[in-house]
């Protein structure tokens, strides 16, 4: 059983685990983690010999007191939720709408040339959600121990929203680039360098400078 369970373990596994729900299916699943159905339904059936999943029908029931499941889930939390790059890239995992905004925004804009006021000990990410998708991100959020609006460590800073456009850059949800423009001008001070950045990059004239002060 043992070397079973080592030869399950996988980043497609890891990644069925994180995205499973409750009460689930193989094709469900299968776009959550942008795999194909084929790959996804010979995993899955793999954590259902290790009774992960009871399959009944096209449904997948999650046994969330199985060892293995419980083991996995563990190792990802002890080592992965105060990992900024895993509190980024698991978003995609979850099926929801979402995309980053203000500081997030501007980071994915300069295609991450630009940050501010955030470190490892202390790294809010910006990101709508959309209201119906709230309870369901909460759930990921408590499964995998993510943190929420806290004042240490990696945490998200989430704005609930009945509906919001988003766009994509480098397949990102993001704020579109007029709104991310309009939060730079706002707070000039702090994204003067960033609107640079971005003037350049994409061909704009802001014509936004500091203000000189004169002293005499």
């Amino acid at each position: 059983m043992i070397a079973m369970e080592i030869d399950v373990l996988n980043e497609h596994v890891m990644k069925i685990i994180i995205a499973a729900r409750k009460v689930d299916s193989i094709n469900a699943i299968s776009k959550r983690i942008n795999l194909s159905y084929g790959w996804t339904y010979k995993w899955v059936k793999e954590l259902i010999k290790l009774d992960c999943f009871k399959q009944v029908g096209l449904k997948l029931y999650l046994k969330e007191n199985n060892k293995f499941y419980r083991n996995t889930l563990n190792y990802i939390k002890s080592n992965f939720n105060h990992d900024i790059g895993f509190n980024y890239a698991v978003l995609g995992l979850f099926g929801i709408k979402y995309c980053f905004t203000k500081t997030d925004a501007v980071y994915v804009w300069t295609k991450g040339g630009y940050n501010i006021a955030r470190s490892k000990d202390y790294y809010p990410i910006f990101i709508k959600i959309k209201k119906n998708d709230c309870n369901i991100f909460l759930e990921y959020c408590k499964k995998l121990g993510l943190k929420i609006n806290k004042k240490k460590w990696v945490f998200y800073n989430i704005e609930i929203l009945d509906d919001f456009k988003v766009s994509f850059l480098d397949d990102i949800p993001v704020d579109s680039f007029e709104d991310t423009i309009v939060f730079m001008k706002k707070y000039v001070y702090n994204f003067q360098p960033a609107l640079e950045m971005v003037e350049e990059m994409y061909n704009k004239n802001f014509k936004v400078k500091y203000k000189e002060v004169n002293y005499v």
